[in-house]
């Protein structure tokens, strides 16, 4: 049985595969890994090196070994633009993303954000439908579940709104009404929802690994046990907090995929004024989680094996 012994994904181009999202593609059978291909290559002015990314593609027949395909063609407008932390649902007939964009390569932190929408059937043909609208002009991270039939919840975080998740409803995937704040305990990202155990979760990147909060009904959330993923682990590419985590049920087993920084600190200069940055390289990581009672729990030290 093929297990993980080092990191279960590293991008061959850039080396700094973040924000991952695993999704099951029934027409090719096998898995699809999309995920910020951030770009870890050279010159670096203010935070330049976060934006400019394209969504990086990977397959694999059990989910254990992946191979690189290149990068989604998602541009719409003129120029080098950025896309971030794609979000890929199967609903009402076809495939939908639902990817955070940024127009250029800005070197400060600055500008709108808006989650752009995209269908298609299959992995690669995506046709642009527009941007959501939604409760602010810098919104990130979009999350999307089919909370009953036909009934889908989106949550995203809103950096106007002190970093918040925010939600919206749709009956359909096209058309979304914002319902408000629901996770305000802290500033974070990333939120990730998905049903394991018989109970309702979701986890949030707060910047202290992972947050964990349960529901009843998709609305009210409850922080819950500690965080996943706080402490370093024990390999190499392994030994910093984890982040922006995908979830991925496959019967009664939950697997956790998250991303994992190696940091290298280089200078550059902002407004005149040289400073040290650390410059991120990242690998993408799996370990399986378990529900212990109350909260959930993984071991990131322990071998993971393939998905089937």
């Amino acid at each position: 049985m093929a297990t993980t012994k080092g990191p279960l994904f590293r991008d061959p181009i850039y080396d700094g595969a973040t924000d991952p999202v695993v999704i099951w593609c029934e027409e090719e059978e096998c898995f699809y890994l999309f995920y910020t291909q951030r770009r870890t290559d050279g010159v670096t002015i203010g935070v330049s090196s976060i934006h400019g990314s394209s969504i990086g593609v990977a397959s694999s027949k059990d989910g254990g070994k992946w191979l690189y395909r290149g990068t989604l063609d998602l541009e719409f407008e003129h120029g080098h633009n950025t896309f971030w932390a794609p979000e890929i649902i199967y609903g009402q007939g076809c495939y939908h993303m639902y990817v955070s964009y940024i127009t250029g390569i800005p070197t400060d932190w600055n500008y709108e954000r808006k989650i752009i929408h995209y269908t298609a059937n299959n992995m690669w043909d995506w046709k642009l439908v527009g941007e959501i609208p939604l409760s602010s002009n810098r919104v990130i991270d979009a999350c999307v579940y089919e909370i009953a039939p036909n009934q889908y919840k989106m949550w995203y975080k809103d950096e106007v709104n002190n970093c918040h998740t925010y939600s919206a409803i749709s009956n359909d995937l096209y058309h979304w009404e914002v319902v408000g704040a629901e996770i305000t305990d802290c500033a974070h990202e990333g939120p990730n929802v998905f049903e394991f155990s018989g109970k309702k979760w979701m986890i949030t990147d707060c910047w202290d690994g992972l947050a964990v909060y349960e529901s009843d009904d998709f609305s009210h959330w409850k922080r819950v046990g500690d965080n996943l993923l706080k402490e370093p682990g024990k390999r190499q590419w392994d030994r910093q907090k984890g982040n922006h985590a995908d979830v991925v049920v496959i019967g009664e087993e939950a697997h956790l995929f998250y991303f994992c920084h190696t940091m290298i600190d280089t200078k550059i200069w902002i407004d005149g004024e040289e400073e040290t940055w650390t410059q991120a390289r990242a690998a993408i990581w799996a370990t399986k989680l378990t529900f212990n009672g109350t909260s959930l729990a993984c071991n990131r030290n322990e071998e993971w094996e393939k998905l089937i």
